[in-house]
């Protein structure tokens, strides 16, 4: 049952999440997306910030080819070094209090390293270790469920012919009181997926809204770019390493948050789940920026390492 309440806070926060998202538009002409035929990217309409060289120009001729109602007000908008958290139109709860937060740190601290695809990096870090004391519980649940599996199985054989009510609440009593013993909560299975979530798509909404990001090169990869573009349009095949370590830190990241699960059933069912994601993120993977790639793989990075660190402070302790 805790299972299934978890899969519907988890439908309903993303169903939240993607009611308050879709804000990044993009510049339209003749009904197809614009797009800046060197990187493959989709230019952005709702930019906040103002572009520069090349990607200047793009805007600008777009501005030239349609009507003045369509146009991007590139004189209104800021520098994106001068870029502020409070300023311009309002554009929504999403946006001003989650994206241009996000968008005004990752900036700030690209003008300290002199590097945005950086800044993404230690933007990512910084955040997941400030909501590190919410992300540890449930890691500390998935230890603490291995713990309690022993006792849990039995349970679930003694009740395994029996599905009569009286069984069922008996059930229910002895389980709640193994969670007690071991400390388990339930209901924060799913805490995991409530941070991650939303913060993938506040870097999503950050990285394509701000020209100062997609516009830079981090390590010979463009940050505007899609791996699929860059590899099958303009011959770069090492963008493709970006599938491979999203496809891998993915895999692993939710492998080490499953923890122990309630019999041979549920455990085939969240293995089938895992696989899910992981194909799911692996073909996302080639349409997303290779600045999105470099958050998900250090956000999986950093998840990985955190739960490897509860893991052996459960053996030591």
């Amino acid at each position: 049952m805790s299972k299934k309440i978890n899969i519907i806070k988890m439908v309903v926060v993303m169903s939240l999440v993607l009611s308050l998202t879709g804000c990044t538009k993009y510049l339209k002409q003749d009904g197809k997306n614009v797009r800046n035929e060197l990187t493959g990217q989709n230019l952005t309409k709702n930019i906040l910030c103002k572009p520069e060289r090349e990607t200047l120009k793009l805007y600008e001729k777009y501005n030239k080819e349609v009507e003045k109602d369509k146009q991007v007000k590139l004189d209104e908008l800021p520098k994106c070094e001068n870029l502020k958290i409070v300023g311009g139109k309002y554009e929504g709860i999403w946006t001003s209090l989650f994206v241009k937060p996000l968008a005004w740190f990752i900036i700030q601290i690209g003008k300290l390293v002199n590097s945005y695809g950086l800044a993404l990096i230690l933007a990512t870090l910084i955040i997941r270790g400030i909501v590190w004391p919410f992300t540890k519980k449930t890691a500390m649940q998935s230890e603490n469920l291995k713990k309690a599996q022993p006792e849990l199985n039995k349970i679930e054989k003694k009740y395994k012919n029996r599905q009569d009510q009286e069984a069922m609440m008996q059930k229910s009593q002895e389980m709640l009181m193994i969670y007690k013993k071991y400390n388990i909560n339930p209901m924060s299975g799913c805490l995991f997926s409530f941070i991650q979530i939303p913060l993938f798509f506040a870097f999503y909404e950050a990285i394509s809204r701000i020209p100062a990001i997609f516009e830079e090169t981090f390590l010979g990869f463009q940050l505007g770019t899609s791996p699929a573009i860059a590899a099958f349009q303009h011959g770069k095949y090492y963008y493709l390493i970006f599938i491979i370590i999203i496809a891998l830190a993915t895999y692993y990241s939710f492998k080490l948050n499953s923890g122990a699960s309630m019999g041979k059933e549920q455990e085939k069912q969240m293995k089938t789940m895992t696989n899910v994601m992981v194909v799911i993120m692996t073909i996302t993977a080639f349409s997303i920026s290779s600045g999105i790639a470099i958050y998900w793989v250090t956000s999986n990075l950093f998840t990985i390492v955190q739960n490897l660190l509860v893991r052996r402070g459960k053996k030591n302790a």
